[in-house]
């Protein structure tokens, strides 16, 4: 017995078709993140089910778009919609790692004690800006990390100004990356 997708109730045909976009746009935004990271395996790996469903989802459009044409609608929905739930499933799983630049004039010392108080491994840089001398902090963390990092700097300012930037590439010696379990305080390089 085959399956005739033009045979299924009008409102459980939608459901398919919404819910299975949404996932498939969802694994696919979780891939291209991966991918521009260089984490190959899991990149293949959801590659592999990203296009999967996508082809069943095609089909299904495909051969019942003439019989009724709303279905694109719920298509369309289902792919903007699983962009949404892929940047937020992307951002709870918080693949990789991330750089944190503080620039501050006045609280440098405060909120390198705080960061390396928190384990996190801290480089130092001095320099001048508009206003006169200011101290760069720079931190290397993985980004599930990154909110512990960021409200240890603002319990000291919170007013200090911040980046967040992330790395394609980052090269680990042991726990010298950061976080709670380090155990290595950080270091201070001036620069001139």
């Amino acid at each position: 017995m085959e399956l005739d997708f033009n045979d299924l109730p009008f409102g459980l045909l939608a459901l398919v078709v919404f819910f299975s976009r949404v996932l498939d746009v969802s694994i696919g935004t979780i891939r291209m993140i991966a991918t521009v990271q260089g984490r190959i395996y899991l990149a293949f790996v959801l590659g592999l089910f990203e296009v999967t469903i996508w082809l069943i989802v095609i089909a299904t459009v495909v051969n019942t778009v003439l019989a009724r044409p709303w279905l694109l609608i719920f298509y369309a929905l289902g792919f903007s919609t699983g962009n949404v739930v892929g940047i937020i499933l992307e951002r709870r799983l918080a693949l990789g790692h991330a750089v944190l630049r503080v620039i501050t004039g006045k609280n440098a010392e405060g909120i390198k004690q705080a960061l390396t108080a928190g384990g996190f491994r801290v480089t130092q840089f001095e320099g001048v800006g508009a206003f006169g001398p200011v101290s760069e902090l720079q931190i290397v963390c993985e980004r599930r990390l990154l909110t512990q990092a960021l409200q240890l700097v603002q319990t000291v300012d919170p007013e200090v100004f911040y980046l967040c930037e992330t790395p394609t590439r980052v090269r680990r010696f042991g726990h010298q990356m950061g976080g709670a379990d380090s155990t290595v305080a950080g270091g201070i390089i001036k620069r001139k």
